[in-house]
């Protein structure tokens, strides 16, 4: 069972988008795949709309294996469940500090469905936490989304710091840009510099900034499905098959 983790440390980056569209084209693409949504604003399981299950609370989702596997629930395209996030996840945090082997509970949790998924596709929120640690360590594989802008670029090498700080392999990290505006010259700049700052972490799929993506919200459905020839379906597409790609090596 892979683990991929659409993660950036900062918010308003499009990674509920990219998870959704992601975790649609891994199912469309034949394998068993289970969206879990970890950011209690719970976007990506609202693209499905899936209603959290109050009953998952934070100790429940890492040490009872029954009432995470019940809170799974389907969705309307084959090969595809979701797990959908309530507002106690914010606590994951608290709830981590106080366990034993804090770094590696969620890898533990997601075992109790290793035999019945070939992915797994994890929309985290943004910040850099004892949750986020979880996410980084049990990934293989960290999907990370960034606006060509100045901030975008710092809060990217505060990544990249952390991943030094503790031990965590970068070659994990596939980094792309997201909700990039071809007219603007900050954008295009920014493209050339992080790129070729950081050859390997980048990926060549670009997300443009499109009201398609924007009308996931109304849609409640990943682009993949409402607009798959569109510019931003076709970008999102590339990013998939690309990301295959380099999971294959």
């Amino acid at each position: 069972m892979q683990i991929i983790a659409c993660y950036s440390n900062k918010g308003g980056v499009g990674k509920s988008a990219t998870a959704a569209n992601l975790a649609y084209a891994f199912a469309a693409s034949g394998k068993r795949t289970l969206l879990c949504d970890l950011d209690p604003q719970g976007a990506s399981s609202f693209y499905y709309r899936v209603k959290p299950s109050k009953k998952l609370t934070e100790a429940r989702f890492f040490e009872d294996v029954e009432r995470f596997t019940r809170a799974i629930r389907g969705s309307d395209y084959a090969n595809l469940d979701i797990l959908p996030s309530n507002m106690s996840f914010r606590d994951f945090d608290i709830f981590l500090s106080r366990m034993k082997n804090s770094r590696s509970r969620l890898k533990k949790a997601l075992k109790a469905v290793k035999a019945d998924y070939d992915t797994v596709v994890l929309d985290c929120p943004p910040n850099i936490s004892m949750l986020s640690e979880n996410v980084l360590r049990a990934a293989d594989a960290v999907i990370v989304p960034v606006i060509p802008t100045t901030l975008s670029q710092r809060t990217f090498e505060q990544l990249l710091e952390f991943f030094r700080d503790n031990d965590l392999p970068a070659r994990k990290i596939h980094a792309f840009f997201s909700m990039v505006q071809r007219s603007k010259s900050l954008h295009g700049d920014m493209v050339v510099e992080m790129t070729r700052t950081h050859p390997k972490r980048f990926m060549s799929a670009q997300i443009p900034f499109a009201s398609e993506i924007e009308r996931m919200g109304m849609t409640r459905a990943p682009i993949l499905v409402t607009a798959p020839n569109s510019t931003a379906g076709k970008a999102y597409q590339g990013l998939f098959d690309e990301l295959e790609q380099r999971l294959e090596r």
